[in-house]
């Protein structure tokens, strides 16, 4: 009932993850970033604090695959789980339990890594890890882009209702944070539609709250700077 793909770019130091799912509100407990040190999509049958608690491991220095392996021992019902983990050298990992749903897969990129559960087929996930490492612009143009091949493959089995989009820089706060909670019908285009609405506004959002006395007017209505 879910795919995602989690991702770092080497060249700016961003995580991202995109993700969608027949679920509603996927944005709101799958997906986990923490700027500097990696990012976590935490999926199927979902625990979120596991998101949290891989990344405070991978911040303390434990590599991804450790850390996944240490947080699901301790939290028990990993049979239930799939996650995925990357952190700031680009290195990634997954897991896959043995209770995942349907047809599913993980599969590990250049400087990303895939994954879902009831999936039309397996070749979904390695679709997204392939458009994204041929993708063209920023990190979330790509992470879009590697939603859009997953449907193109088939998607999941059933239909999708929710998608996310979440980038993290040096920020402590997400630089991008879009969702579609709910949506009868092509959250991905919703999604999509969000982010070219929101693209050339990001550096706006950021000079706003770091310097607003520099800040240029905000373009609303009783604003007469």
């Amino acid at each position: 009932m879910t795919f995602s793909i989690t991702a770092r770019c080497p060249d700016t130091g961003q995580f991202g993850i995109a993700i969608s799912s027949s679920s509603i509100a996927v944005g709101a407990r799958c997906p986990w970033l923490l700027p500097g040190v990696g990012a976590v999509s935490t999926q199927n049958i979902t625990l979120p604090s596991l998101g949290p608690e891989v990344l405070a491991l991978m911040e303390q220095g434990l590599a991804p695959a450790e850390a996944l392996d240490k947080v699901l021992t301790r939290n028990g019902y990993s049979q239930y789980r799939q996650i995925t983990a990357i952190d700031h050298l680009g290195q990634s990992a997954h897991f896959s339990g043995a209770q995942t749903l349907g047809k599913h897969n993980a599969v590990s990129g250049e400087h990303c890594v895939a994954a879902g559960n009831m999936l039309a087929d397996p070749s979904v996930i390695s679709a997204m890890v392939t458009a994204f490492e041929h993708g063209e612009g920023q990190l979330a143009d790509r992470l879009l882009a590697a939603l859009q091949a997953a449907i193109g493959a088939g998607g999941e089995a059933g239909p999708v209702h929710s998608a996310a989009l979440v980038v993290v820089g040096e920020l402590t706060w997400p630089i991008i944070n879009l969702r579609v909670d709910w949506a009868d019908d092509n959250p991905i285009g919703a999604l999509e539609k969000l982010w070219n609405a929101y693209r050339p506004q990001v550096q706006d959002y950021i000079d706003r709250a770091l310097a607003p006395d520099r800040s240029p007017g905000y373009g609303v209505a009783g604003d007469d700077r």
